[in-house]
Order: structure tokens, then sequence, then C-alpha cells
């Protein structure tokens, strides 16, 4: 009987699939302007998805965004009626069995999941898919594009098998499957993206794609804050972490004051306090390719400095994100007993993140690529609201940040922090390396994110 019972259930799969395989076939002269965006992970954590779903509405296309939702998107994309956001169901850590067991078994769920989810949806010219994560989904939109006669797009923002390996070590069992996997079904796409010209190359030398580089930039609203704006930023932020608090209360009651500004109670003119700490920020996804041991060291090195009387502003320094390596680290904070340092980690909304780039006065950047072939966005968008930038070097690192021209390069904590003091030196001083770094950058005339997709990737849509 239960021979029977399943061959019956597999033959009524079967046929489900194909009637919905023969129904959106005979739909899919709808499909022409409409694209399917595919995410494995948090949408509201893959702005270059999100900049990509945005660029194809302004250029007539209707777009569903399929992805997990654990982070608000955009408000522009919630508000744009022509983008549809699916969620994907999330399996959790499975807490039986070996590891390959509840790999295994995320793998499989996630491919059905998805591969449901895609053939529920309006016909679609194209699928866009982010890799990594590609491991199952890759397989998944070639599969449903064939099916269905969408085109697939895959745009590579890193390679997954090396986030994998460092984890588990480049000679890993799983790690090598995700290469095989990777570098096979990668392939089978129609149209390939990626992020650097390093990327591109090697894709060519030595997975056999051809692909297009398409460079992160930075949307419109990253750009440098108001001062006015600025302020309304750290009174909000002041209500939940105190290292936007005044230190010291104003003589007049009704004027507001935090950390860095003042507003006048009477004209309603915000100013920066005079001797205000200096504003260093660094954003993350505190995963094993960022290392911080190596900004905590520098910030130890730059509160002795203070210590020991060199004339350096006090720091507050915000390490914006959620990861998994997130609860180490701010235990790690826990433990530093600064006195003229302060560390705080928020998690920001959306739309506060390029406010408090544009209020910073530095960024730092620890992101080491795990293939060496990727960029750090968060750099792309401190650059776009023209905030200086101290990078670690890797590889690719030259194709985004110019040294000693839009920012500074270090290998480790003792150039780093030597990079802090000499920038900090006289803060805040008009005439300093630091203006002179942001000063560059606002006369770079950057390309912005829409600009750049228009010559970049709509032309390879109305040519396929």
């Amino acid at each position: 009987m239960a021979p029977a019972c399943l061959a019956a259930l597999v033959t009524a799969t079967s046929l489900l699939l194909l009637l919905l395989v023969a129904w959106k076939r005979w739909r899919r002269g709808r499909a022409g302007r409409h694209v399917i965006i595919v995410v494995l992970g948090d949408v509201g954590r893959s702005p270059r998805m999100q900049y990509h779903a945005l660029s194809l509405v302004k250029s007539g296309f209707s777009v569903t965004l399929l992805g997990f939702c654990n982070s608000r998107p955009y408000d522009e994309l919630l508000q744009n009626n022509r983008i549809q956001i699916v969620s994907l169901t999330e399996l959790r850590k499975l807490a039986v069995g070996p590891h390959i067991f509840q790999y295994g078994v995320k793998v499989v769920f996630q491919s059905v999941h998805l591969l449901w989810k895609l053939m529920c949806r309006e016909p679609a010219a194209y699928i866009f898919l982010q890799n990594p994560p590609g491991l199952p989904a890759i397989a998944v939109c070639w599969f449903v594009g064939y099916l269905c006669g969408s085109k697939l797009i895959i745009d590579w923002h890193n390679y997954g098998y090396s986030i994998m390996g460092l984890v588990h070590g480049p000679r890993h069992g799983l790690v090598l499957l995700a290469k095989w996997y990777e570098k096979l079904c990668g392939r089978l796409s129609h149209l390939n993206l990626c992020v650097t010209n390093s990327m591109r190359k090697d894709l060519a030398q030595n997975w056999g794609i051809k692909a297009v580089t398409v460079y992160d930039k930075p949307a419109s609203f990253f750009k440098e804050t108001p001062l006015d704006l600025q302020h309304r930023l750290f009174m909000k932020l002041g209500c939940t972490y105190s290292a936007f608090k005044a230190r010291s209360e104003p003589l007049d009651p009704d004027t507001e004051r935090s950390a860095f500004t003042e507003r006048d109670a009477r004209s309603g003119v915000v100013t920066h306090l005079r001797g205000r700490p200096a504003l260093l920020v660094s954003s993350t996804s505190w995963t094993e390719d960022e290392d911080f041991s190596i900004l905590l060291a520098a910030l130890e090195k730059f509160e002795q400095l203070i210590l020991d009387g060199e004339s350096l502003p006090s720091l507050v320094c915000v390490i914006t994100g959620k990861g998994p390596l997130k609860e180490y680290y701010t235990g790690l904070i826990g433990q530093k007993c600064f006195q003229h340092i302060q560390v705080c980690t928020p998690w920001l909304e959306a739309e506060d993140y390029p406010l408090l780039l544009g209020s910073a006065d530095l960024g730092v950047c620890l992101h080491k690529s795990s293939s060496g072939l990727d960029l750090p966005m968060k750099v792309v968008d401190m650059f776009g609201c023209c905030l200086p930038v101290c990078a670690v070097n890797f590889q690719c690192l030259h194709e985004l940040v110019k040294h000693e021209e839009n920012g500074l390069v270090f290998e480790d904590s003792e150039e780093l922090v030597a990079q802090l003091q000499m920038l900090f030196s006289a803060f805040p001083d008009p005439a300093g390396k630091l203006s002179q770094f942001r000063q560059n950058l606002r006369e770079s005339e950057q390309l912005r994110w829409d600009e750049s997709w228009k010559q970049t990737v709509l032309p390879l849509l109305m040519d396929t």
C-alpha cells in the first residue's frame, strides 16, 4: 500500500508541476517587463539587490523580490507599488544529527521551498540571483528559468565556497563540494555580473564564465548630512545610546545638546560643540572576514597616546551591523576600560545609516575578502557621504581606495593607530589631512548607482 501511495503522490506532484509549466508558458507574453530577484539571505541587508530592484522599476519593469525578511528594507522599496516582496521561510539550524546531515536537510528544504515560490510567481523575463549564497539557488533558478522561459542573471558578489572555507577550512569536503557546484552551475546562467575587474578576470580564467563588471556605487541618499539633521540624529540616538548624550548640561535649560552638537534655544541654529569628540564609524556583518581585534588594539594604543599627553580628541566609535560574531566582540569591548573612548554597537534603521555616515569624521573598514576579489560596499557608501576611510589592505582594494587620495590603507593595528594619530592631531583642523581627503571626495564627482546602472546593466537587458 505504501509504495502505491508514494507513486500516486509523485505522479500527482509531477502532473501539478507540468500544469504549472504549461500555464506559465501560456502566459509568457506577459513576462517581458517582469523580473524576479532572488536573495537567499536577508533582503534588508542586501542593498545591491534592492538597488537593482529600484533601477529596474525606474526602467519600466515590475519586480518580485524573494528573500528572508529579517531586516527592514529601504522605504523607497516598500512604498513602490511595482515591487512585490515575497518572504522566504528560513530554516533555522537543526538540533539533531551530524552537521552534514543538518546541512543536507537545509539544502533540500530550501530547494523545494524556493522552487515552489518561484513557480507560483508571475512569469518573468529575467531571474536575477545574488551569489553568494548560491547553493542551492543557482540550480533551482536555472531549472525554473528552463521550464518557464526566463533568463538567469547571476550577480557575483563573492564566491560562496570561499566564505564557507573561513569556517570549515579550504580543504573541507563541504567546501570542495560547494566550489564544484558553484563552478558547474555558474556556467548555466544567461548573463553574469560581478563587482570587480579582478573577479571578472578570475571568472574568465579559472571558471570559464564571462562576466560584466558592475561596480557598487552609492545610492543618491548617501551624502553629507546637514548639521541640523546631524543634531536630530544625535538627539534621537542619545535616547538609547549614552555615547551620543551630552557630557555636560547647557546653562540654558531650553538648549538642546548632544555629545557633538548644540541647538541654540532662541535662534534655533545648530553648531558643533567646542572640544567635541571625533566620531569614528565602522560597519560590519560580524563575520570571519573582518577582524575587529585590529580596531580594538588600535583604540587601546590611541587611548594610551592621550594618557601620555598627546593632543588628540576623545573618540566615539560606532560599529553598526548584525552578525554571528557580534556577541563575541561586544564581550571583548565590554572588557576594555577606556577613559577617552566610547564604543557602541547599534543596529540602525535603514534611513538612519546614511545620516550617520554623513555625520561622521572618519570611517574604518576591516573587511578582508574571503576570495580577495570583492570590495566592501560600506566603503562605497562612506565615499558617497564624502567620508574619508582607513581600510585594511587586501588583493583588489586598490580598485576602490586610493591611498593618500580618498583615504589610507593599513596592514595592522600599528599602522592604523599611526593613521588615527596623524588624522586626528589638532582635530578639527580645516587644513588637516582629514579635511583634504574629504575635499578630494567632494571634487571627485562620483557616479551614483542609478547612472552607473543605466550605463552598464540596462543595455545588457535591452540586447537580450
